[in-house]
Parts: structure tokens; C-alpha cells; sequence
């Protein structure tokens, strides 16, 4: 049967390995330094941590947030953001609840930004650059406007800025299209976060896996399964109940659409134009509100650019970065 990663679920990871150049920069990042580690936090969870680019410390940082708690890790935004690493440290992390990190609550957007904090500190950087991929763009907002001083960048890929409106939206679209034909009753236990245990979690996404990526990308007919849900084939980290606590309790209480204007930090916002679970306007919206914003939008892409368009991908990335100085 084809086997499917639960991170190439949020991610679908096609990291093209050609070699290209964007200005001073390299898109290929064949010896950059690496370290792993494990940080305990002030409760004493303990958090996976993967450092690129760490034998410099002058580098300025990069820290980036995974999607998908409980479900994802930090897979998905090391392939993405790696080629960063030879002028920047760049920070991934499994967040607490998720991977291979401490599951240990409690599993709310206020402790998980506070744990972005606490790795800042932890690194030494006053300031940094803080990407958030889907529901790590909830993330990256709260953020923004829990600790602006922090904050040198922002960059906020296919996600949105209202939990209610988005789970509602995308609930809609899963039931109405014609790609896909999942269980009403799972996909609402799914989206609100009523998860019943790890075999209903498995098949509520497997049912609409087909949906993440551009339609012309669809390659199997057969089911997904998910028989191994790391890149390494190890033993599964998936953590429905965090899941639970993130859509029952953090995602309906998240709708930062009234304070988007408060946001000074430059903000780059990147959107898929076929992403059925984070819509092109909800990145628009998201672009209105933050008045020192850019909107990107990848024709070609679904729920992940820096898979789908890697090569756009990363240069629109540098280009921002450059904008501000780096």
C-alpha cells in the first residue's frame, strides 16, 4: 500500500537539490553546521531543538514554527527554511506536545509563544526573524504582538488570523469538493478538535490528504495509509490529544483581526493560490491589516510553497530579508 509521512501531510516535502543563486545567497546547503539539542523550559519541559548554521554565533536568527501541534514536528520547516542557514542560525524545533519533544501541557497558544521566548533567551538574541507555517503562523501573529520588541521580521506562509472563521471555511470546503469524499461526522470531530483516539485522528487525515497539494500533483489512486509517520521511518509521534487542545480550546478563542494594525514589525505574508485549508483571502486579509506588509501569492502552489515552488520560494525569502538589511 502507498505509505504517507503524517508531515508530508502539512509539508508534502519536494525540496528541489539543483543548484541556483539569489544574489549572495546559496539555495543549496551542502555543509552547514547543525546542532541538536534538548532545552528544558522554566515548568521543565524539555524541547527538541535542531540549530543550523550554529557555529557562528554572530549570525543573526531565525526561528521557525512548525504547524499541525501534536500532529507535525519540526521536518516540514527544517527542509523549508534550511537553505537560510549559511548566513543565518536558523531554529527548529518540535513544539511542546509534538515529535519527539515533552508532551507536557499545558497545550495552549499563550504557553506555546511563551515557549518561543524562552528559546530566544535561550539562544542569546535580543532581536530575531520569526517564520510561522500554517498553524505556526497563528503562532508567529500571537507573538508579534505579545513581545514586538523582539522582533526584527516576520514572515507569516499560509495561514490565518481568525481560528473560528478559518476551521468553519475550511470545514466547508473539505465537504463540498469534488476531490476528495471524507466523513462529515470525522472531518467536524477533526477540525474541532473532538478527535476521538489515534485511529480516528489517522483517518480523518488521510481521507483528505489529496487536498493539500495543486490537483495537477495528484500521482496515486490508491488510499493513503500511515504506517510510518516519520521521514526516518520511525515510531509514530502523533499526539491527538494536543490536537484536541488546540482546536477545542486555542483555536476558538484566536481572532487577532482587530489588532493586525498594531503589528509595526515588517511582515512578508506567503500564500498558495490553490490552498483549500489557508485561502488566498485569508492572506489578503491578513496583508490588509499589517500596514508594513507584502503579500506574495505562488500560482502553482497548494498548502506549501517552499515544496511546491521551492526555487520561488526561497527567493522571495532572501529578497525580503535583504529588504531589511540582512
Amino acid at each position: 500500500m502507498f505509505k504517507i509521512h503524517i508531515m508530508q501531510l502539512f509539508s508534502f516535502l519536494k525540496i528541489s537539490t539543483q543548484t541556483s543563486s539569489f544574489n549572495s545567497y546559496r539555495t543549496t546547503t551542502p555543509h552547514i553546521m547543525s546542532t541538536t539539542t534538548q532545552v528544558q523550559l522554566s515548568d521543565g519541559a524539555k524541547l527538541h531543538v535542531w540549530l543550523l548554521g550554529s557555529k557562528n554565533k554572530t549570525k543573526p536568527l531565525v526561528i521557525v514554527l512548525h504547524g499541525a501541534p501534536g500532529l507535525s514536528s519540526h521536518t516540514s520547516t527544517e527542509s523549508a527554511y534550511k537553505f537560510l542557514a549559511e548566513k543565518f542560525r536558523v531554529l527548529v524545533y518540535d513544539a511542546r506536545g509534538s515529535g519527539v519533544s515533552d508532551v507536557k501541557g499545558p497545550f495552549t497558544d499563550e504557553r506555546w509563544i511563551a515557549d518561543v521566548d524562552e528559546l530566544r533567551a535561550w539562544v542569546g538574541a535580543e532581536t530575531f526573524i520569526l517564520a510561522g507555517y500554517s498553524y505556526g503562523g497563528f503562532l508567529a501573529l500571537s507573538y508579534s504582538l505579545a513581545f514586538p520588541n523582539h522582533l526584527a521580521g516576520l514572515i507569516l506562509q499560509n495561514t490565518w488570523a481568525c481560528g473560528p472563521l478559518g476551521t468553519h471555511r475550511v470545514l466547508a470546503s473539505l465537504l463540498t469538493s469534488n476531490r476528495i469524499k471524507p466523513d462529515p461526522a470525522r472531518q467536524a470531530r477533526l477540525w474541532s478538535g473532538n478527535v476521538r483516539d489515534k485511529e480516528d485522528a489517522e483517518k480523518g487525515l488521510a481521507e483528505i490528504i489529496a487536498i493539500y497539494t495543486p490537483e495537477k500533483d495528484e500521482q496515486s489512486s490508491e488510499p493513503p495509509s500511515f504506517d510510518s509517520f516519520e521521514s526516518t521511518g520511525g515510531e509514530s509521534h502523533l499526539h491527538w490529544e494536543v490536537h484536541n487542545a488546540a482546536f477545542s480550546f486555542s483555536q476558538p478563542r484566536f481572532d487577532v483581526r482587530n489588532r493586525l494594525g498594531e503589528i509595526k514589525t515588517p511582515t512578508l505574508v506567503v500564500v498558495g493560490s490553490h490552498d483549500v485549508v489557508c485561502p488566498l483571502e485569508e492572506a489578503k486579509d491578513i496583508s490588509r491589516g499589517i500596514s508594513n506588509s507584502e503579500l506574495v501569492v505562488f500560482d502553482h502552489s497548494g498548502h506549501n510553497p517552499a515544496a511546491d515552488e521551492p526555487e520561488k520560494f526561497q527567493k522571495v525569502v532572501y529578497g525580503f530579508l535583504e529588504k531589511l538589511g540582512y
